[in-house]
């Protein structure tokens, strides 16, 4: 019997989300700045008898068990493709917040691809890799890439970005889930009758990226899906509040929320931004972290 396999894979920030009109397949063209974050799940593949999901962690009470989660699915559908069954035990370790906007769920289908794929020795390409990532969700790609990346189409079609150096941040963790397609859904409500504009990256904010400028990046951070996020949960304006009256250069709702996300100078900053968060009472925890940080990783 093999041992088991461990990959360990980061949460993302959005530090653009451009998001455009719905497509005839319900879907929206995206100009998605992803950069991966160092908040990590684990996810761990075993041989067994039949699949099963095991979770624990902040909030592991809230992840599916069955087959609808996306590391059983990526299990599945790596399975299909080299025409094997897909008896393996995938427990998760998780450290990334659930329905949190940073991506945990598409880390893990990432995290559980790769393990699979290491476990049964496959060879699959990195090409075909992501291919099966994309057809599991659009963040997927960019959880198994990591590092900082524009992703279009619906967020799958990742070109890799420069970063000039770390970039620092906390994360405000809210007392409830945001589920993303009802964000969408109120983001259509809200721009209904009006002229949504294509989604295009930001030129400002790529080069802030590249040169590692913190004032220059919080100056062209952006989320189309912030309006939408906030009418569903209108106290996450509280907590954007305190964290930008205790210091930080720039906050936003991270992807379709209700994690909050405050850029700031340095590991000092950081600190004294997450305190603040904590003393708000306006969310239930704040993490520090920095970035870009590596993708899927074999550990």
């Amino acid at each position: 019997m093999s041992a088991g396999v461990t990959v360990q894979v980061p949460a993302k920030v959005n530090v653009q989300l451009a998001v455009g009109a719905a497509r005839p397949d319900g879907f929206h063209d995206l100009a998605n700045v992803f950069l991966a974050v160092g908040l990590y799940d684990e996810v761990t593949v075993t041989p067994a008898d039949a699949l099963r999901v095991t979770c624990e962690g902040p909030d592991a009470a809230q992840v599916p068990l069955d087959r609808t989660n996306l590391a059983a699915r990526a299990a599945i559908a790596l399975a299909e493709r080299y025409g094997r069954t897909p008896d393996v035990h995938v427990h998760i370790a998780k450290d990334i917040p659930v329905a949190g906007g940073m991506a945990g769920g598409s880390a893990d289908g990432a995290g559980a691809l790769l393990a699979c794929d290491t476990l049964w020795g496959t060879g699959a390409t990195r090409d075909e890799l992501l291919d099966i990532c994309a057809e599991l969700g659009s963040d997927v790609p960019f959880s198994l890439v990591g590092g900082a990346a524009l992703g279009t189409g619906r967020g799958e079609k990742l070109t890799a970005l420069e970063t000039g150096g770390a970039f620092h941040w906390v994360f405000a963790m809210a007392g409830r889930g945001l589920s993303t397609p009802a964000v969408f859904r109120e983001f259509d409500r809200l721009t209904r009758g009006t002229d949504v504009p294509e989604p295009a990256a930001s030129n400002a904010l790529l080069d802030a990226l590249a040169t590692g400028d913190p004032d220059a990046l919080a100056a062209t951070v952006s989320n189309d899906l912030q309006p939408a996020a906030l009418s569903l949960f209108p106290e996450l304006a509280d907590t954007l509040d305190a964290g930008r009256g205790a210091g930080a250069l720039a906050a936003l709702v991270s992807g379709s929320g209700p994690t909050t996300a405050f850029l700031v100078r340095d590991p000092g900053a950081a600190e004294t931004v997450a305190e603040a968060l904590r003393a708000s009472g306006t969310c239930r925890a704040a993490r520090v972290a920095s970035a870009p940080a590596a993708g899927a990783t074999v550990l």
